[in-house]
């Protein structure tokens, strides 16, 4: 049996998409009425973090699992792990940040995820880490102000991230919960290029057929936008997050994708073009102005 945590989520929900057909698959949310599987066989429970006996519940019988936190400064995975370790469970795959890396990243989230990472290597389960950059997905937080302004807002427009596919964490997710030999593996994973948010914006623009214009955010209008989505301290972090991509840190491309999966990692353009139809606007969408978006936390948990 292999339990997928955080089965609603941006990678969660792929991870379900890609196991393959037959698998006993168990996927644990908040909300099971969430969970879809794209037309295979799921058992969807309900499962928290700090309720043992819903744990225990959804981890009976499971024996590999792929684990999503995101309670910054919580210890949701020490209270996983302990409950795994109980259930029998032999094989923990952990969605980690490619940040725990940068020795000068020394931000509140991506602390957190050193300390979630060194819990699950002292804990006696077999272990894999996964360490995405940034998710292209998070673009979609551009989808209103692009439907209704023909704009992208962001923070330090110019600088560069290998940014990755969810998709492509998924892949490596499910070759890590189905296949031998992953165990004691950290996997770095990037896109296949480094892409400033400036040059994302002109490839939307390119596939949607119409120009579409950039505005860097200032600094107060980047942490008003995060405030009104995280916690201060949260909104800070990401802001230190930020200015380590300004410096270059998140430049760096890894072929780890093509390495596990055999397949390259696929690029932004890829990306944009499966998912355009989220960034045209009804037929009847009137143009007016919309609220300055938080578009830094690029995987809101996961600073990269």
């Amino acid at each position: 049996m292999i339990l997928v945590t955080g089965a609603t989520g941006t990678v969660g929900s792929e991870v379900l998409r890609r196991l393959p057909a037959g698998a006993e698959v168990r996927a644990m949310s908040r909300d099971p009425a969430r969970v879809t599987a794209a037309g295979h066989a799921v058992e969807a429970v309900r499962g928290d973090h700090r309720d043992p006996r819903s744990l225990a519940a959804a981890l009976r019988g499971v024996r590999r699992a792929f684990l999503v936190t995101n309670g910054v400064q919580g210890d949701d995975d020490v209270r996983f792990l302990r409950a795994a370790g109980e259930a029998g469970v032999r094989h923990v795959v952990k969605l980690s940040a490619a940040a725990v890396l940068d020795r000068d990243a020394q931000d509140l989230v991506t602390r957190w995820q050193r300390s979630c990472e060194e819990a699950l290597r002292t804990s006696g389960l077999e272990w894999t880490l996964l360490r995405p950059r940034a998710f292209m997905s998070n673009a979609l937080g551009w989808t209103g102000s692009v439907r209704a302004e023909q704009v992208v807002r962001a923070l330090h427009g110019t600088a560069v991230t290998s940014c990755v596919d969810p998709r492509d964490v998924a892949e490596v997710a499910v070759r890590a919960l189905t296949e031998e030999g992953h165990g004691g593996s950290s996997y770095t994973l990037t896109g296949p290029e480094a892409i400033s948010a400036a040059e994302q914006t002109r490839v939307l623009g390119r596939l949607l057929g119409r120009p579409l214009r950039f505005e860097e955010l200032s600094r107060d209008q980047a942490r008003a936008a995060l405030r009104r989505r995280h916690p201060a301290p949260v909104a800070e972090a990401l802001l230190e997050s930020a200015d380590r991509g300004r410096d270059g840190a998140k430049a760096r491309v890894e072929d780890t994708v093509r390495t596990v999966t055999g397949h390259g990692a696929r690029t932004f353009r890829d990306w944009a073009r499966d998912h355009l139809a989220a960034f045209v606007p009804p037929p009847d969408l009137p143009r007016e102005s919309t609220a300055v978006r938080g578009t830094l936390d690029r995987n809101s948990m996961v600073p990269g």
